[in-house]
């Protein structure tokens, strides 16, 4: 993986070497337009330290060579009473020498910087893993934009579990930052991914990301983390399979649903999300808000929230999304007007509902809104269910 600046590379090579050779071929020929009393070829101390902070190591060392024969040649072209001589030369030598040290040093940190960065990725993956195509029998886009730009992993979190009894989606956000908030939401993917396959019910796979949520508050605080107020918000969505399977527990069933047609509704669960959007082309609402207290405080309240029954056609797109989206502001203040901008979008072009679509559109937004300064780490997602084979 090359470091080198977009700016400095030409067709994909680097020309990282081009910004000191002509300085390096400029102070001479100024120089040798100046009079004696007013001499510029010790300036080419420059040249190393400059190459140190573009270039590699042999290019470092070829150029700090080069400054050195070029401040010898040119200083004994002038006439001996005008020669900077020994002490200017020194100088040379000396930052020419400091200048290949200070690349090796950069470039050691540079290849530790990268290393790092390998592991953040790849703990990004194994957090937020690939989901391909038609995943669960959705259409889904996701885009995850992290606040540390550094770090790139937070504690948004998002995934697509299909089973016998449909397929589940979550989308969540863990309150903080850091590998705490990290941790948090790789256990709660790990017991949906579990929950979400084998449980029949909603409530159930609801129940068990709440314990989850506890059982890792109370391990943060028997070894001695400052994990006691971590909580997550999230919602949870249910696509049932057909219309004899997928029923939360205690939920009524539709008498008028075809036993082995797709449900035209989802069911969700909000642990004090955001609601997410429907899209679609009958334009945009918001699903309910709910009555959920975030993952870890449902002893705070009444208990766990039930799941809504809540319709959703063939064509429509779920839009879920974190905080960052909601809660960014322009320099003025104000909120992105998300609901606003999917609205107008859909209007001109009713493809937008693609969740492709839908995402890029939300995260151009966001960022165009925010001045490309995020507060919070910020998650679009979208899914919608592929078109229905007949049988």
């Amino acid at each position: 993986m090359s470091t080198t600046h977009p700016l400095l590379r030409v067709r994909g090579r680097s020309v990282a070497w081009l910004p000191p050779l002509v300085l390096l071929a400029a102070i001479p020929a100024l120089d040798w337009s100046t009079s004696g009393d007013f001499r510029t070829i010790s300036w080419v101390v420059l040249v190393p330290g400059i190459a140190a902070a573009l270039c590699g190591l042999r290019t470092t060392v070829g150029i700090a060579v080069l400054a050195v024969l070029t401040y010898e040649l040119e200083d004994r072209a002038w006439p001996h009473q005008y020669q900077s001589g020994l002490p200017d030369f020194i100088l040379v030598v000396a930052g020419s020498v400091l200048a290949v040290l200070a690349c090796a040093v950069r470039l050691r940190g540079e290849r530790r910087m990268l290393h790092m960065q390998d592991v953040v990725d790849t703990t990004r993956r194994t957090v937020l893993r690939p989901l391909p195509a038609g995943w669960g029998g959705l259409d889904h886009a996701a885009v995850y934009l992290p606040a540390d730009s550094v770090a790139r992993v937070g504690g948004d979190f998002y995934d697509i579990q299909p089973g016998p009894q449909g397929t589940r989606v979550l989308l969540g956000d863990v309150q903080g930052k850091g590998l705490g908030a990290v941790a948090a939401a790789a256990g709660l993917l790990g017991t949906f991914r579990e929950a979400g396959y084998h449980d029949p019910g909603l409530p159930t796979v609801a129940a068990k990301l709440e314990a989850r949520m506890r059982r890792h508050v109370f391990y943060c605080a028997a070894i001695g983390r400052d994990d006691d107020e971590r909580f997550a918000t999230a919602v949870l969505v249910g696509f049932p399979q057909d219309g004899s399977q997928g029923a939360s527990q205690g939920a009524p069933q539709d008498a008028s649903q075809e036993p082995h047609g797709v449900p035209p509704y989802v069911e969700v669960v909000n642990f004090g999300h955001e609601p997410p959007l429907v899209v679609g082309a009958d334009g945009v609402r918001a699903l309910p808000l709910g009555e959920g207290l975030p993952l870890g405080l449902a002893a705070l309240g009444k208990g766990l929230p039930p799941p809504m029954r809540l319709p959703l056609a063939e064509g429509e797109t779920l839009l879920l999304f974190t905080d960052g989206v909601s809660e960014a502001r322009d320099a003025a203040g104000e909120f992105f007007p998300l609901r606003d901008l999917v609205a107008r979008a859909l209007a001109e072009d009713p493809c937008v509902a693609e969740p492709g679509n839908l995402v890029r559109l939300v995260r151009d937004g966001t960022l165009q809104h925010s001045g490309g300064h995020l507060e919070d780490d910020t998650t679009i997602f979208a899914v919608r269910r592929r078109p229905a084979r007949p049988r």
